[in-house]
């Protein structure tokens, strides 16, 4: 197997350079295989147990496909955002109870935005509640071989018994290609047009690695930065898995060198159902690694760290690579040192033009079929008469959305959601209990400040 000559250097002045740089990546789990025959090309440590992050939303969306071909519902079918899926934390659209979303786009949104309000809304839409589907969720991995995953939620968000592997994630990805090849076009969205507001896609190699066709990132503090990747080249698919890199560059960066070097191999014999269990049976916790010493608002800004954006920044940076050769080897893949200005690394540190995608909310002009909420909650009996809209101006619809488009206002950080009000037509007949105690209360503060303001 032969490496590009420049890719050459550059790994020669990394090892040079940093020798012992950031040594503990080698032990980071990777694997890349062919979509087609499922044959492991690279892989180490693949089927140790990791925290998998927002990749769970791929089997979330395995699990809201597999309910379509059975019929439970149609890609247009308008789910419910119920108050639990609501306050869920960020990344979140922000949407208000009772809001409809078509399953078409809260999966486009999954995939993209990746919020975890809009994964809890399609679970309980689906199943009724979050802890049945993800019932469901268990019964689909077991079904496609996956031993080393274990689901509690349909967002990935941080639970200790929430967990799968880089092996388990591979096979996921395959059965989305094989099963459902009519939705492919979910994974491979440049960015969404919602009312005005443009939302790119986190995966910083689709429009920039060529033949990049998908699928889902992922982040947490204790998962570190994740990928689940798809590629062609000349008629083959590949499939690259990444869990537990210290940044979103370095997760782009290291998936791109892992296409090169798997598109220049050949089948090694070895499926991935077939690789060997790992003698780990608890993932590990990332968290002082990637997030020690950085404040929330910075680590939530890591979860939009697009491959333009630190690394240009950062003239002294370094991303290093993990260890690992054929089927468990200990050759380096990666390791690139970045000096001041920063050569440009294997995926082109330039936006991606896109033709954005238009989503919206509410149902379809004319649907008449059923509206899924989740099941015995009270707050869902209003749900379909509450609007996602506030009163700002309403964005105007483009030629070729299907429906009209929701406000850009309609998604708020959790801030300004606590501070909005009512609008001033919606009658309190028509609000949750929650919502009257807290304009009681506004409205008791008030009357306090204008009787000290009334004082001599």
């Amino acid at each position: 197997m032969k490496f590009r000559p420049r890719l050459v250097a550059l790994l020669l002045l990394a090892s040079a350079a940093f020798p012992f740089a950031n040594a503990a990546s080698a032990t980071e789990p990777y694997l890349v295989a062919d979509a087609e025959t499922g044959d492991v090309l690279m892989q180490s440590d693949a089927t140790e147990p990791w925290f998998p992050a927002s990749t769970t939303k791929l089997m979330t969306t395995y699990v809201a496909l597999s309910a379509v071909r059975d019929g439970r519902l149609t890609m247009d079918t308008p789910l419910t955002m119920s108050l639990r899926a609501a306050r869920n934390p960020p990344t979140k659209m922000g949407f208000r109870p009772g809001t409809l979303v078509t399953l078409d786009n809260a999966l486009k949104m999954l995939m993209v935005k990746s919020p975890n309000d809009v994964a809890v809304m399609i679970a309980e839409s689906i199943a009724g509640s979050v802890e049945t589907f993800a019932d469901e969720m268990n019964a689909a991995a077991a079904k496609l071989g996956m031993h080393e995953s274990h689901f509690v939620n349909p967002n990935g968000l941080h639970s200790p018994d929430h967990y799968s592997s880089a092996r388990d994630m591979a096979l996921l990805a395959r059965a989305l290609l094989k099963e459902f090849p009519e939705h492919v076009d979910l994974y491979n969205i440049g960015e969404l047009q919602f009312g005005r507001q443009i939302i790119r896609n986190h995966n910083g190699l689709i429009g920039r690695y060529p033949g990049a066709d998908g699928m889902k990132t992922g982040f947490t503090c204790p998962a570190g930065f994740n990928v689940v990747a798809t590629a062609q080249r000349e008629g083959r698919r590949l499939i690259v898995v990444i869990f537990g890199s210290s940044s979103a560059r370095q997760r782009t960066d290291e998936a791109a060198l892992l296409f090169d070097r798997g598109f220049a191999m050949t089948a090694a014999g070895t499926k991935i159902e077939a690789l060997p269990a790992s003698s780990v049976t608890a993932p590990p916790d990332m968290r002082d690694e990637i997030c020690r010493g950085r404040g929330r608002g910075t680590t939530l800004a890591m979860q939009e760290d697009f491959v333009t954006s630190a690394m240009a920044d950062a003239p002294n940076a370094l991303a290093i690579g993990r260890g690992g050769a054929a089927l468990g080897g200990a050759a380096p893949i990666m390791a690139v040192a970045m000096a001041a200005p920063p050569p440009a690394g294997p995926v082109a540190n330039l936006q991606a033009a896109f033709d954005p995608v238009h989503v919206f909310v509410g149902p379809k002009p004319g649907w008449t079929g059923p509206v899924l909420a989740a099941k015995g909650d009270d707050d869902e009996k209003e749900g379909p008469h509450v609007s996602a809209y506030t009163a700002d101006k309403e964005a105007k619809p483009t030629e070729n959305a299907e429906a009209p488009l929701a406000l850009k206002s309609a998604v708020k950080p959790p801030a300004l959601l606590r501070r909005a009000r009512p609008p001033a037509k919606v009658s309190r007949l028509e609000l949750t209990p929650e919502a009257r105690a807290r304009m009681a209360a506004a409205a008791q503060r008030e009357r306090g400040v204008a009787r000290k303001t009334r004082q001599p």
